[in-house]
């Protein structure tokens, strides 16, 4: 799966690409998702100002886990986008790695 929709509590989908394996990523604002990916349910998620740094903590977590990248520009929608995943996912809002201390959790 390289793309998959999570929604939030408005009922809105949010399409988030799947970061490849051996891939950089560009030093750019967007949310994040860590996913299991035999279930699909979403582990852990989270907003970044830069997701280049993300990947570094992708190593810690559980095998099986992918983690999917949102990019936006502006930081009004990433943090509306983020609080309408985080009423959806309570669970998954307090997953997030402890290296990503930037995230702003919900």
């Amino acid at each position: 799966m390289d793309f998959i929709d999570i929604s939030g509590a408005s009922g809105t989908a949010y399409r988030f690409r799947r970061w490849p394996s051996s891939g950089a990523h560009p030093p750019i604002a967007g949310n994040f998702v860590l996913v299991a990916e035999r279930t699909r349910k979403v582990v852990a998620i989270g907003v970044l100002d830069d997701l280049s740094r993300a990947r570094q903590e992708l190593d810690a977590l559980p095998r099986g886990t992918a983690l999917f990248t949102r990019l936006n520009v502006a930081r009004r929608v990433r943090e509306a986008e983020h609080a309408d995943l985080a009423l959806q996912h309570p669970d998954a809002s307090g997953n997030v790695p402890v290296g990503l201390d930037s995230v702003e959790a919900a």
